[in-house]
């Protein structure tokens, strides 16, 4: 029996998490397919999280972008939260890289062009991601990039890609995942997200190209000793204009970092297709996407209500993938969460 909640008809679970569960779903009036985090209020009120939760969902409405999960709606109950997101069907970066290995430079560049795309759209209206990883990196069925999870993301006003004459709002929250945290990041003098950002990408370019991580050590300490140095080596099969690439990105001084228009003017970024003219299919994508498996077709059913009284408004706590709490003002909590194949999620001081 299909359960319905509003105009979606409720099918499989996506995925699950400390406040609730992700649900795939249909829009029984346009009969598209929607992706719906559905997530206890008493949950979110036990953790504090609903400042934090409400600011990523009204981060995430601000950004209308290709190469960004999308938020299509908001609502709630008496005592659910319910948010309508862009399904994107074909796994995580992560997933393609742990099965695939190393990517071709020209297949690297296809999906690093895509990030920067989407990065750029979200630093331009002030939103530093701040947990960049391929785990966070949706593909479509066409195989295309999707930024998602933005639970530790924050507006910042900051010239990370300007021209330099604006000064930086410094954050001070310590947060993120530590393989692709920014050297800044670990510090106490604050730092601008949207440099810390670039970063992050530059550890998931590195990935791309390597198949495994430039900074990675059995214990946290000696991690962050490597990533304050940016002590790590560039495999054989990197062709030098990669090599440049990376040595302009992963620098320890962020004031010395390139940004992202570095990055778009840089002789490695443009080999080949520039990410303005990409064909509607990814020319790379799988010939057997894992994109829509197991997932039901549009049904004819016998619909189990729920009740619905959506808020006009978005709700004091919309959905955010479970993660430890983070404000951007506030000292951090001394936490340590391992979340499996990323490695760590840390909010740490």
């Amino acid at each position: 029996m299909v359960k319905t909640v509003g105009k979606y008809d409720l099918y499989g679970t996506l995925g699950e998490g400390a406040f609730g569960k992700v649900k795939y779903a249909v829009n029984t009036e346009t009969n598209e397919p929607v992706a719906i985090k559905i997530l206890d209020k008493d949950k979110i009120q036990t953790r504090n999280m609903g400042a934090q939760i409400k600011k990523e969902i009204s981060i995430m409405k601000m950004i209308d972008h290709r190469f960004v999960v999308k938020v299509k709606d908001v609502f709630a109950t008496s005592a659910k939260i319910f948010i309508v997101l862009e399904f994107v069907g074909g796994g995580e970066l992560f997933d393609k890289i742990a099965n695939e290995g190393k990517l071709p430079e020209d297949k690297a560049r296809f999906y690093f062009s895509q990030i920067v795309e989407g990065l750029e759209h979200c630093h331009s209206n002030g939103i530093c991601h701040r947990d960049l990883k391929p785990e966070n990196l949706l593909l479509d069925t066409d195989g295309n990039v999707k930024i998602s999870d933005f639970g530790f993301s924050t507006l910042n006003v900051g010239d990370a890609d300007g021209d330099g004459n604006a000064r930086a709002e410094l954050l001070h929250t310590t947060c993120g995942t530590p393989n692709y945290v920014a050297p800044e990041v670990l510090g106490k003098d604050g730092y601008d997200g949207k440099r810390a950002d670039i970063w992050s990408m530059g550890v998931i370019l590195y990935v791309l190209l390597a198949g495994y991580l430039p900074f990675d050590e059995n214990t946290m300490a000696a991690l962050f000793v490597k990533i304050k140095k940016a002590e790590f080596e560039y495999p054989d099969w990197f062709s030098d204009d990669a090599k440049d690439m990376l040595s302009k990105i992963l620098v320890t001084d962020p004031k010395a970092r390139a940004r992202l228009t570095d990055i778009k003017a840089h002789r490695w970024f443009n080999q080949g297709q520039p990410v303005g003219a990409l064909a509607p299919t990814n020319p790379h994508k799988d010939p057997s996407p894992k994109a829509n498996q197991n997932l039901p077709p549009p049904p004819s059913k016998t619909a189990e209500s729920e009740d619905t009284r959506a808020v006009a408004t978005p709700p004091e706590a919309p959905v955010s993938t479970p993660r430890p709490a983070e404000v951007a003002d506030k000292a951090p909590e001394k936490t340590v969460e391992v979340a499996g194949k990323g490695g760590c999620q840390c909010v740490i001081m």
